[in-house]
């Protein structure tokens, strides 16, 4: 394994969560110390046990966080922290997330846009608050998504119980304008936001949604969470000094 990432101090929210527990194993992998944060720092040193993460490793800290509360997100960044970069592998989200499209209420909505939109807006302007304050060159990568960038194509939900949330495109969608918003507040080379948005990743979904699935991709079909790693690694890394503002789509061929 290379050491992109050795002198680097990584935060990681939603690090107990399928994405953020392989950014966390793979950033220490390449040599950088990791904040790992989640809401239940039981639950997540369980998960990275299971990524066979040694918990004990003096480049590892742990530390629990609810990024929809705002007071302890600002308390959170005001603390004896010395961190390069960040990732937001968080997704809150309420009861009723994922209704189909003409039983979801307006409250819902409103709701998980606040939870999720609200949240990702409050973690990228204490990133750069933090930044503002450090004065250290700073590296925050986002998780969007396909739908953010393409319209959802729901044939491949048919006869599952899967569906597209409505709200999950409006968010993803919005986080990728969020970056450019403020990276061009900011106007500084040494703060930098990127965003990368990955196509479906495998979970176990049902097998006639894979099979239409992989018929819209160059033939690999979902992705393992692992296939996500390296974009974000290299928008941490110094080997992405001058990438800002932008997004990589991780898809095999899905977007085209």
């Amino acid at each position: 394994m290379s050491n992109l990432l050795v002198g680097e101090c990584i935060l990681v929210v939603g690090a107990a969560g399928l994405l953020g527990s392989s950014v966390t194993r793979h950033a220490l992998e390449h040599g950088a110390k990791v904040i790992a944060v989640d809401l239940s720092t039981v639950r997540l040193q369980e998960k990275l046990l299971n990524q066979g993460i040694d918990i004990t490793s003096s480049n590892l800290s742990f530390c629990s966080l609810d990024v929809t509360v705002e007071k302890d997100v600002i308390k959170f960044f005001e603390s004896d922290i010395a961190i390069t970069g960040a990732v937001n592998c968080t997704y809150p989200r309420n009861s009723a997330y994922g209704a189909p499209f003409f039983d979801v209420s307006m409250i819902d909505f409103n709701e998980n846009l606040s939870l999720h939109l609200g949240s990702a807006f409050l973690f990228t302007q204490q990133c750069a608050k933090y930044f503002r304050l450090s004065k250290e060159p700073f590296s925050l990568v986002n998780i969007s998504s396909v739908y953010g960038v393409i319209a959802p194509k729901f044939k491949i939900y048919d006869d599952t119980p899967m569906s597209m949330p409505v709200e999950y495109a409006a968010i993803k969608s919005a986080i990728l304008h969020l970056d450019k918003y403020v990276i061009s507040y900011v106007n500084n080379s040494q703060f930098r936001i990127n965003s990368v948005s990955p196509g479906g990743i495998f979970d176990n979904q049902p097998e006639s949604f894979l099979d239409e699935y992989k018929a819209l991709t160059n033939g690999e079909g979902m992705l393992d969470v692992n296939d996500i790693i390296g974009a974000i690694i290299f928008l941490l890394s110094p080997l992405s000094k001058f990438v800002t503002g932008q997004n990589i789509i991780v898809d095999d061929g899905f977007t085209l």
